[in-house]
């Protein structure tokens, strides 16, 4: 899942940097090593595509297919905002009106051009409550977002209007400095009103069903395949700046495929797993990426098991994270001691994560599993129950699962857990539904701030699909988004406070930060990775000999 959120003002911004663990790291080349006269990349990937419509898109993986064949006002690079087709700002003294001037010429992939009137389109599509969007909620700030999201105004009413092709306005309810950041995000990217209307429901669902504007344009996804490709946008306009004639895609869910094919010249990047990061660190192409992200579970609180705290806290406390971080996923993994993520933003001099661990929660106890687990079933009346831990079908979801199975079945022989592990495709749709007992997962944040996760977890959010409901929770985060929202301190205090009532309530059982071990060939330069928000961006790539 990818982060979509939107900052309240006062808020503090980290920046997280890209981590290379590697002895012989990637050098920029000399003089003599030329481009090579073939600039064609070969990519490696682990999930599919879910779609390319940026209003309904909620995963990473996908979002960042958007992000390379597609483009907003601003285009994200090494974590802050750059040029994208805004070529100026003018923001008004109360910090509550920005109007953006477009950059002139600029076409979709089907020869219309791009104009102030297409983000004016999407942003309504997107806030529009009967599309559905997971993301809306981030426009949260944008006047008359809220009250549309809540039924009670047209999204025809939502602080963005067009002056004319070229002159976008956009007004706030209340001053977002970190709104350039935000704007990144594929959630406020452009759409070509005349495709999605002639598409309608198939818009999005297979590259012939969508229109592009970015660097690359996508092509030969069919919907369901799991290759494709991008191809430079001739009618970028930044094109000369595009090294990059192709870029193709292949989903290889089997990480030893994946690295066999790196050891054949069939790809250039690949991720690796945890055997495999221990024996090639070191190696030209290593390296590590940590990224602003969790992995957790997720329980169901429709189901009356996952009602009762003390089942969930013991289901926590049953499970070894150090082991799970340290043998099974590796890459230089730690164990999470609350949802938030370490490196995130630091309060004080000290990480958020340090302030908001507690010692109830996320912590390894299988004395205390056993103990609670008898205490809640004696509470609902039942002695024994099963559920299906509803995972991806990647191999490193499926070697988390069959570990954190093993774990809970040992530690507590009253619970039968069974393993489905899907396309992820599959998954977010089932979790949407609520059709799930307990998912395991995993969050990305858009934007390097502890509100970025806890939100996910307040009553309404469109993530919160566990239907996690804690007055207390709720308030503590309404206060940081509104009332305390100026005041560094206080809202901090009402982040770690949210924090640590997440590790009492346990809704959700944090597991661990990953580090991403991954190979890059050596002759491929200028790739830049984001740590939060989007990741990959392929604009600045080019390849040597």
């Amino acid at each position: 899942m990818k982060l979509k959120k939107l900052l309240a003002a006062g808020s503090l911004l980290t920046v997280v940097t890209l981590t290379l663990s590697a002895c012989n790291s990637q050098k920029t080349p000399s003089s003599s090593h030329k481009p090579a006269a073939k600039q064609v990349l070969n990519w490696s990937l682990q999930t599919e595509l879910a779609t390319l419509d940026s209003v309904t898109v909620t995963e990473s993986g996908s979002a960042d297919m958007i992000n390379n064949s597609m483009e907003g006002l601003f285009v994200l690079k090494h974590n802050k905002p750059t040029t994208g087709l805004a070529t100026d700002t003018k923001v008004s003294n109360d910090g509550l009106t920005y109007t953006f001037t477009l950059r002139k010429r600029t076409k979709w992939s089907n020869g219309d051009p791009v104009t102030a009137n297409d983000f004016v389109f999407a942003w309504q599509r997107l806030i529009d409550p009967k599309n559905g969007s997971l993301s809306a909620y981030m426009y949260s700030g944008i006047k008359n977002a809220d009250d549309i999201l809540a039924g009670k105004k047209s999204p025809k009413t939502l602080g963005i209007k067009a002056l004319n092709d070229h002159k976008l306005v956009v007004t706030l309810d209340k001053p977002l400095p970190y709104l350039k950041l935000l704007l990144t995000d594929v959630s406020f990217f452009p759409q070509n009103q005349r495709a999605v209307e002639k598409f309608g429901k198939k818009y999005g669902t297979s590259s012939d069903t969508t229109v592009f504007n970015g660097p690359f344009l996508l092509k030969g996804w069919t919907g369901s395949n799991l290759n494709w490709k991008l191809v430079k946008n001739k009618n970028y306009w930044n094109k000369k700046h595009i090294k990059l004639d192709k870029i193709n895609f292949k989903v290889d869910k089997s990480l030893t495929t994946a690295y066999d094919l790196y050891q054949a010249d069939k790809v250039d990047f690949t991720h690796l797993s945890a055997e495999q990061a221990k024996q090639l660190a070191g190696q030209p192409g290593y390296r590590v990426l940590h990224r602003a992200q969790n992995t957790y579970l997720k329980f169901n609180e429709a189901k009356k098991e996952f009602q009762n705290k003390k089942i969930r806290q013991a289901i926590s406390y049953a499970l070894d994270r150090k082991q799970l971080a340290d043998t099974v996923v590796g890459g230089g993994s730690i164990p999470l001691t609350n949802l938030v993520p370490k490196g995130v933003s630091t309060f004080k001099g000290k990480d958020f994560a340090t302030w908001a661990k507690t010692k109830v929660g996320a912590s390894y106890d299988p004395k205390l599993a056993h103990k609670l687990l008898k205490e809640g079933l004696t509470e609902i009346g039942e002695d024994h129950f099963e559920f299906t831990l509803l995972g991806q079908d990647t191999e490193i979801s499926k070697k988390e699962s069959e570990f954190i199975q093993s774990q809970i079945e040992q530690t507590l022989p009253e619970i039968k857990v069974q393993t489905n592990n899907v396309p992820i495709k599959n998954q977010i749709a089932r979790g949407t539904k609520g059709d799930f007992d307990v998912a395991l997962t995993g969050w990305l944040a858009d934007i390097a701030d502890p509100s970025n996760f806890l939100v996910i977890l307040t009553k309404g959010n469109s993530n919160n699909m566990g239907k996690y409901d804690n007055p207390k929770y709720n308030a503590l985060m309404q206060a940081a988004e509104t009332t305390d929202a100026m005041n560094k301190d206080k809202r901090f205090a009402d982040l770690i406070a949210a924090a640590k009532l997440l590790n009492e309530d346990q809704p959700v059982v944090p597991l661990i930060q990953a580090g991403t071990p991954e190979m890059l060939r050596p002759t491929v330069h200028g790739m830049v990775q984001n740590t939060a928000g989007l990741t990959e961006n392929f604009r600045s790539v080019y390849i040597t000999d």
